[in-house]
């Protein structure tokens, strides 16, 4: 899940020396606005990956294949 943080504004010098952490601020939600002499000129955000939808199905088969666990976790000791 990608979470929106606000917008930070960053100026191209800056961004040149620091992209590594302007990208993972990017990947964690957090728009990043690169200026130059104080006027919008990019931006960096994360990209949109599509969620792969779970097979409900295929999941039931995998628990009903599995073996009962005889003990509790309380149980268990290691």
């Amino acid at each position: 899940m990608v979470r929106k943080l606000a917008m930070r504004n960053v100026n191209l010098v800056d961004a040149r020396a620091h992209l590594s952490k302007l990208v993972g601020r990017a990947a964690a939600g957090d728009s990043v606005l690169i200026t130059r002499r104080g006027k919008p000129v990019a931006q960096i955000t994360a990209v949109q990956i599509p969620r792969k939808r779970i097979d409900v199905s295929a999941v039931r088969v995998m628990t009903d294949r599995a073996p009962v666990q005889q003990e509790t976790a309380r149980e268990v000791r290691c």
